[in-house]
């Protein structure tokens, strides 16, 4: 309704009541559970729909002699595409180039696409993709870190963040440590795999539905690949059965082979990747072998810190720069460390080329250091918790000397000591340490172990001129709403989040807001939905929408003098009295400014806060382990939506476990991937969740001017998992002093820990 302000003389909109803050379900909550939700594969395909196959090198670095593909055609085989065919460029790199559609005269990993073909069914694609002829000359591997580093191959420069003098610091330090450990990397496993649908359109256009996380960025490289401007090209995306990453640049593959094969076609062409060979074509997240030096006094106090991280990136670039740089800014976690060197070598490897994964490099980076102070606690018998303590940074309003990162940007919303203090006393820490000790000197066999770990992540993206998004909100005569956003939706709530900013600036039920479709032909030159901001960047740009029209009709309302008039009636008023009712929104994050040539700068808006307990039990005799509890207190500023806001939390702790114990990569000597499939690929299940899983919400907002003062969930949430990973590592220090666990800590490595 709206409502004369005599006073200020103008209309205010009287709001029902609030959406934001309520928990409301998922908008395609009941599609989901009933089967309804139409994802990419479930579009209705078009008339004369082929289905595309890709073959793949067997090989991991090998030159190809010879493709022949006059085999290949027979009946039911209506395109054929390599190399030599595409009209445009042959690359889909989504920042720097050498990610080749089809490879071209080299293949530089066993899975790479070599060639494809449409066909009137998959099966009959697939036996013509076998009969195309392609011969090789096998040439040397490089399949991990440490050859790499000793050939100096590499994807970019190595990077180097620094404050104060580390050495020195470490000089002066009354004790010094050094290890090491490997940190593996983990398959994205999302629910629905990567598929597109290409439909070419008239005058050379061309339509694709695909399940990607950033449709601009599809849109921009199909057309490249076609040889057309952006403008021929439409990308749409209603929604995503899971992401985490693994479609925010890979996505664009196998959608630009479906629009290449659909061009040379003249038909629409679907392409859709069975498990195995999604597994196999697609990057994972980044595997580590991290090494580092500390001295510290007797407190446990970090005097000086130098970390090397050897980051395997595959075969290529694709977002690898970003991502080794964001785990070198999350080196500190919630830590000061006043003298600190973090190098990073992004090393070349061939293998596939790894890519985003929730958390963007910061779990790697965060587990390092959470490592060395487990590890110092340990040197110096002392509990980790209370060395935590000793090097957290000043608290918020408390800012002096430590709280300076070490890419010299200030931290001014520490809530790290709040967050401690209310865990330890609702999760009852100390008396089950007590209770933990007590068990494990009376059991032999199994013991227990306990660790409490923060998080501090840093939220925007590290590329400045990401940090933008528009929004198309349309109001309807009858009093309805059209939201348009450049986020996609992959199950996190996105949708959701933003329709309450719009269902609250017009004062309407959240029943009355329809949520769209993403569409570059809506809202153009959108970023991926990714770093944890898609509620943060679309839900402002939606309300800058909707407030645009909001204030026409309060302006409009106040000039023809009327008071409390339903929202409909106004709207229906404003129309006969060519109001416009449609308005585009646009936002773009303050404060924000990083130098990555000097190494210093503000490359985030603001940090999201959590801690997690987490009680293990181990079996030493078989390295098998269970979580008994988990106790969880997250910062998400004042929440938009609790309901979605744990969901999230319990998601993102649970995939974090997932990363940390039971998801094991392996490749052959030969560089091939032996565990694609969920036979031996293990994720996590029912029977992995703890026992007693408590998540409570923090309850502060945001001092930053978010969305109603909101703070991004989507990934701070899953490096929580590192405190179970380190209270195992706590179980097996009840029988083997200092002991070395490197991750995923599966049972066999829980094992060789054990043993020593």
């Amino acid at each position: 309704m709206a409502k004369l302000d005599g006073a200020a003389g103008f209309i205010a909109m009287t709001k029902a009541d609030p959406v934001t803050g309520q928990s409301l379900a998922h908008d395609s909550a009941v599609l989901h559970v009933t089967g309804t939700a139409t994802y990419t594969d479930d579009i209705p395909e078009p008339a004369g729909c082929l289905r595309a196959y890709i073959l793949k090198s067997p090989h991991a670095h090998a030159r190809i002699k010879k493709i022949d593909v006059s085999a290949c055609y027979r009946p039911g085989v209506h395109a054929v595409m390599t190399a030599a065919d595409i009209p445009g460029v042959n690359d889909v790199a989504p920042v720097f180039s050498g990610d080749p559609v089809f490879a071209d005269k080299e293949v530089f990993y066993a899975g790479q696409s070599v060639l494809a073909v449409a066909a009137e069914t998959v099966e009959m694609a697939r036996m013509a993709a076998q009969k195309a002829v392609v011969s090789y000359e096998e040439l040397p591997a490089i399949l991990d870190v440490h050859t790499a580093l000793r050939e100096k191959s590499f994807v970019g420069d190595p990077y180097t963040m620094q404050i104060g003098d580390s050495a020195a610091g470490m000089a002066k330090s009354r004790h010094r440590l050094s290890g090491g450990m490997n940190i593996g990397g983990q398959d994205h496993f999302y629910l629905e795999g990567q598929v597109a649908l290409a439909t070419p359109l008239e005058n050379g256009e061309m339509h694709c539905w695909s399940s990607t996380q950033h449709p601009s960025e599809v849109q921009h490289l199909i057309a490249k690949v076609l040889n057309i401007p952006d403008h021929a090209v439409t990308v749409d995306v209603r929604r995503m059965g899971g992401a985490f990453g693994g479609k925010e640049s890979q996505a664009s593959l196998f959608a630009c082979v479906a629009a290449l094969l659909a061009r040379k076609s003249g038909r629409p062409v679907k392409v859709r990747l069975d498990r195995d060979d999604d597994m196999i074509m697609t990057g994972k997240r980044h595997d580590f072998h991290a090494a580092y030096k500390v001295g510290f006094d007797d407190r446990g106090l970090i005097g000086g810190l130098e970390i090397t991280h050897a980051v395997n990136c595959g075969f290529s670039a694709d977002l690898s720069n970003a991502i080794a740089d964001r785990a070198m800014f999350h080196s500190d976690n919630t830590y000061y460390l006043g003298n600190a060197t973090i190098t990073s070598y992004r090393c070349k490897t061939h293998k596939v080329s790894n890519t985003a994964f929730r958390g963007f490099g910061g779990p790697q980076g965060m587990l390092v250091i959470e490592y060395i102070i487990d590890e110092i606690a340990r040197a110096l018998g002392k509990d980790p918790l209370e060395v935590r303590k000793v090097n957290l940074y000043d608290a918020k309003g408390k800012l002096g000397q430590r709280c300076t990162t070490h890419y010299h940007m200030t931290v001014e919303d520490n809530i790290t000591q709040e967050l401690f203090a209310q865990l330890e006393k609702t999760g009852d820490y100390h008396r089950r340490m007590q209770e933990i000790k007590k068990f494990n000197a009376e059991s032999k066999i199994l013991k227990k172990g306990m660790a409490l770990t923060p998080v501090k992540f840093g939220i925007s993206f590290t590329l400045t001129m990401l940090n933008q998004a528009g929004a198309l909100v349309h109001v309807y005569k009858d009093g309805s709403v059209q939201l348009n956003h450049g986020g996609t939706e992959m199950g996190q709530g996105l949708h959701i989040k933003v329709a309450h900013a719009v269902a609250d600036e017009f004062g309407i039920g959240i029943d009355r807001v329809k949520i769209t479709a993403t569409s570059t032909g809506k809202v153009p030159n959108t970023s991926a939905t990714a770093a944890s901001s898609g509620s943060d960047l679309n839900g402002k740009a939606a309300q800058a929408a909707a407030r645009t029209v909001k204030d026409r009709l309060t302006a409009f309302a106040a000039s023809i003098g009327k008071e409390n008039l339903p929202f409909k009636e106004l709207v229906q008023l404003a129309y006969a009295n060519r109001i416009s009712l449609s308005s585009t929104g646009f936002y773009k994050t303050p404060k924000i400014d990083w130098d990555r040539q000097a190494a210093r700068g503000r490359p985030f808006f603001y940090f999201s806060y959590g801690a997690a307990i987490s009680e293990v039990i181990v079996d030493t005799l078989t390295g098998e382990y269970t979580i008994l509890r988990s106790d969880i207190l997250h910062d998400v500023g004042r929440s938009l939506n609790p309901a979605i806001d744990i969901g999230q939390i319990e998601g993102g702790f649970v995939q974090g476990v997932g990363w940390l114990t039971s998801e094991e990569l392996w490749w052959n000597d030969k560089g091939i991937l032996k565990t694609h499939a969920p036979s031996t690929y293990k994720i996590p299940t029912g029977r992995d969740i703890p026992k007693d899983f408590r998540v409570a919400l923090f309850d502060e907002e945001n001092q930053e001017d978010t969305l109603y003062r909101s703070k991004a969930v989507g990934e701070p949430p899953l490096m929580l998992g590192i405190s179970v990973f380190l209270a195992i590592k706590d179980a097996v220090a009840a029988v083997k002093k200092n002991p070395r666990l490197n991750a995923p800590a599966t049972p066999e490595e829980v094992l060789k820990a054990v043993m020593g």
